[in-house]
């Protein structure tokens, strides 16, 4: 395994502990069932400069939700070699019950 997918594992394994994200994977079918890797480490792209990690908002609001995220990844990357590395979250996609639980949460308060 090399350094910089050992890092996305880490990365992954932060981002699988913050309540509301999932990395944002492509579809998976019978085939990607067979897939040797790990499919979630598509959604992490590591370069010298740029750690980017696309992700899946399964809640919201989001700004507290990304802040929570940003925090612990920065902390996974402080002792690696991309401690300087800017750190980008991508909302790639809104899941279809976050959006549900808004729409009930306001139709309650009405």
């Amino acid at each position: 395994m090399t350094a910089r997918s050992e890092l996305a594992h880490s990365l992954l394994a932060v981002l699988g502990r913050i309540p509301g994200l999932r990395p944002a994977t492509p579809a998976t079918t019978h085939v990607g069932s067979r897939v040797p890797w790990n499919l979630d480490t598509m959604a992490v792209g590591i370069d010298e400069e740029l750690i980017e990690i696309r992700v899946v908002a399964l809640a919201l609001p989001l700004p507290p939700i990304l802040r929570e995220a940003e925090a612990a990844l920065r902390a996974a990357l402080k002792e690696t070699g991309w401690k300087d590395a800017r750190l980008r979250l991508v909302v790639c996609d809104i899941d279809a019950a976050a959006l549900t639980s808004v729409v009930h949460a306001s139709d309650a308060g009405a």
